[in-house]
């Protein structure tokens, strides 16, 4: 593992340049004057946090003692090695003051602001993104979360406790071992390989990925910036832990979803023929990765058709064929 690139005193117009280089960074200090960091500093974070919570019903999360903090699988994969129950903030709050090791692990996560603590945002502001980047809360004992990755853009802040990232850029999914799709502990595919306690016996690639990995120790008022589709580990180190994360995406919001591509392809090009596969594999690389530039540059626009669709209409109609297309049974002519 390597450390990643650390920043102080990032402002809006040094982070469009962090960000433009599409690797991970960790800013230091960035929200050290949140009013929640100071509150946490002071040993009063849950006066704080209870005197803007609503009595909105939120999930907790509970693992046993012996699962050693790490939200995972149960040991047959049908679903998390965690429960979860339905509580308020403060009650979760009351009953994380009196946690103990000896009790198990408990958390709440990603929470939106606006429903729990509606007033957190306006006192906590964000000065590297939009205001209508909602942040979004997690609150915990000791943990360790699975690497796994986000459809989206990430600022993530220590509030309190510290906080141990390990990254891994998108490339290394085939040494990440990643967990069946259809059942998940949190939503997104999780890697079956424990960052703190490897299985390089059973999983041998992942001694690769751990060497590419980049890693960083934070303190409460740092924040990382995670870029789209990055893989991630973090642990929560101490005995209350806060995060507070904002995720967003600046892609189009009406070019359907890439998992859902992903999965159609999976469905239809996975099972062809080995040299199918590797005809489709160049077809992509043309005309969905551009690997040659603009497939239609030679043609005239008046004839590039498809090829050039960019337009609201033109994606509806597309999204409309290929719908037409599945409900038939076969692939779009």
């Amino acid at each position: 593992m390597v450390p990643l690139p650390e920043y102080e005193g990032v402002d809006a117009a040094r982070f469009a340049a962090i960000r433009a280089e599409g690797r991970p960074a960790v800013l230091r200090g960035l929200v050290r004057d949140w009013p929640a960091v100071v509150a946490a500093r002071e040993g009063r974070l849950r006066d704080h946090l209870t005197g803007m919570a609503t009595d909105e019903p939120i999930p907790m999360v509970r693992a046993a003692p012996e699962e050693d903090g790490l939200l995972h699988y149960e040991a047959a994969l049908r679903g998390p090695n965690f429960t979860r129950t339905p509580v308020t903030m403060r009650q979760f709050l009351a009953v994380l003051e009196a946690a103990t090791p000896q009790r198990g692990t408990l958390a709440v996560q990603g929470l939106d602001t606006r429903a729990v603590l509606p007033d957190f945002a306006a006192a906590h502001l964000m000065p590297l993104l939009p205001a209508n980047v909602v942040p979004r809360i997690w609150i915990g004992t000791a943990a360790k979360v699975a690497t796994h990755n986000d459809p989206a853009e990430n600022i993530a802040c220590v509030v309190a406790g510290t906080r141990r990232f390990t990254l891994f850029a998108p490339d290394q999914v085939g040494n990440l071992y990643m967990g069946p799709f259809h059942v998940t502990p949190a939503g997104t595919p999780v890697s079956m390989v424990h960052v703190t306690r490897p299985d390089l016996d059973r999983f041998p690639r992942f001694a690769t990925a751990l060497d590419a990995a980049q890693t960083a120790e934070m303190e409460p008022g740092d924040a990382i910036y995670i870029p789209y589709g990055w893989y991630h580990h973090v642990e929560a180190l101490a005995a209350v832990n806060m995060l507070v994360n904002y995720w967003w995406d600046p892609a189009r919001r009406d070019l359907g979803s890439p998992w859902d591509a992903l999965m159609h392809g999976m469905m239809s090009l996975r099972q062809l023929p080995p040299d199918q596969r590797q005809a489709w594999r160049a077809m992509f690389d043309h005309y969905v990765f551009l690997a040659d530039g603009d497939p239609a540059a030679h043609l005239p626009p008046a004839a590039r058709g498809i090829l050039a669709a960019e337009t609201p209409d033109e994606m509806a109609q597309l999204r409309r064929t290929i719908i037409a297309a599945l409900q038939r049974g076969d692939a779009p002519r």
